[in-house]
């Protein structure tokens, strides 16, 4: 394709943190190639959408969103990459308007195989089949919100769990070492980012290969000047060792907020999922998280619906949650994934009852959110201002991860104010005077 004119192109992420580190670092790559990066909610040349597969919600959403671009500009070309387009490339492929479908290992070339689109419709599919031999690792990071940057630090995983389909879609766990990693960390400390979220699909194994570990990354991270705030992502309960959670407690750059998924609260369900742990692990976690960091923010992960989960492990599950000490609990209900060992379980939960449990561990969720947010009051703290505001409105979040608002004021932007937390509004958000 001949590119003297400028052409326009729009992203459009689903799915996770690491999918948005990925399409920030992407479209960098177009914006000063002859294209300009448009919403996709307007008209284009190129709409590309980067995918995801962890649930079939998530894969009907992609299809939803070709058949907007479609609609947006008939003429368009399409490209969708992502973990959909890896575990399900032919079926992306045919549908109207989309030109590529590039897997995870071909994403980082969107911009050379978008040059080679004619002006004429094509369909191709450009597909890495071998996902459990990636082609390496990139490293990504996000600049769009310009306050916080979602630093890809791991992908893939190894741990195979009876009901996901991301290994397949990502391949094996892997990651520079600590060396190389650094000097991207070092990059991003160069620009106005006031927060780092360190992100991957299993960020607890990062450096194995190299004999190197994630506290060993940690330690050098917070030596790095222009790193003000660390946040991790989800990390692994058996990947949580005490010393990442003295380090946090420790450490004034390391953010006191532990995303840890538990997927089940009973041990029968763990161990049908291949899950690494059981709850005594998990709630030891717990435990001497609040014990080095009493105001820490705890999100917990729970798949509710799993086959074989009767309505006595469900309770048992929910019992089990309702003792722990977190803070939120983020719902889902089982989706079923082709290629997972959990597809062709029996003991198979009706939907209608998968969103009935959901419910209930929502509400439980809801009652240690509020729970959470009044045991914060009095908390000498400090937030980062965002650029998202509304009306008269500027938001931040704390250390630990609450929500807090004050007057707009432009100056404030992207700077850390500290605070003392006192009041909040109906939406439990805390008041900023």
């Amino acid at each position: 394709m001949a590119m003297s004119e400028r052409k326009t192109i729009a992203f459009r992420t689903l799915g996770c943190k690491l999918n948005f580190s990925e399409t920030a670092t992407i479209s960098r790559q177009f914006a000063s190639r002859q294209f300009m990066l448009v919403n996709f909610n307007e008209s284009a040349d190129f709409y590309v959408i980067n995918s995801c597969a962890v649930t079939k919600k998530a894969e009907k959403k992609c299809k939803e969103l070709i058949k907007k671009a479609m609609n947006t500009n008939p003429s368009a070309h399409i490209a969708v990459i992502g973990c959909f387009s890896q575990i399900n490339p032919e079926d992306i492929a045919a549908m109207p308007g989309v030109s590529l479908v590039l897997g995870n290992a071909k994403k980082f070339e969107l911009l050379e195989h978008i040059r080679q689109i004619k002006d004429s419709k094509t369909h191709t599919t450009f597909q890495d089949r071998d996902a459990t031999k990636p082609a390496g690792f990139v490293p990504t990071y996000s600049l769009d919100g310009r306050t916080r940057s979602f630093f890809k630090i791991q992908d893939g995983c190894d741990y195979m769990c009876a009901y996901c389909i991301i290994p397949m879609a990502r391949g094996n766990s892997r990651s520079h070492n600590i060396a190389t990693t650094l000097k991207t960390a070092r990059e991003i400390a160069q620009t106005d980012i006031k927060e780092v979220v360190l992100t991957g699909v299993n960020i607890g194994d990062f450096g194995k290969s190299y004999g190197e570990s994630f506290y060993g990354l940690l330690q050098e991270l917070t030596a790095i000047d222009g790193l003000e705030r660390i946040r991790l992502s989800s990390i692994e309960p058996d990947l949580l060792h005490d010393n990442i959670i003295r380090l946090v407690a420790g450490e004034a750059k390391l953010m006191p907020h532990f995303h840890i998924p538990l997927q089940s609260g009973s041990n029968t369900i763990l161990e049908a999922m291949g899950r690494r742990y059981n709850t005594r692990l998990f709630a030891s976690r717990i435990e001497t998280i609040r014990h080095y960091i009493p105001h820490a923010c705890i999100a917990a992960d729970v798949i509710v619906g799993y086959p074989g989960e009767t309505n006595a492990l469900f309770e048992e599950s929910l019992a089990f949650i309702a003792s722990m000490d977190v803070s939120y609990i983020h719902v889902f209900p089982y989706s079923e994934r082709n290629n997972t060992r959990a597809a062709g379980n029996t003991g198979t939960v009706p939907h209608t009852e998968r969103k009935t449990r959901s419910k209930r561990m929502q509400r439980l969720s809801l009652e240690k959110k509020q729970s959470f947010i009044k045991s914060n009051k009095g908390l000498n703290t400090s937030v980062l201002w965002e650029k998202d505001h509304q009306g008269e409105c500027l938001f931040g979040f704390t250390e630990n991860y609450l929500r807090a608002k004050t007057r707009y004021d432009q100056r404030k932007i992207n700077t850390v104010q500290s605070v003392q937390l006192d009041i909040t509004d109906e939406k439990g958000v805390y008041i900023i005077q």
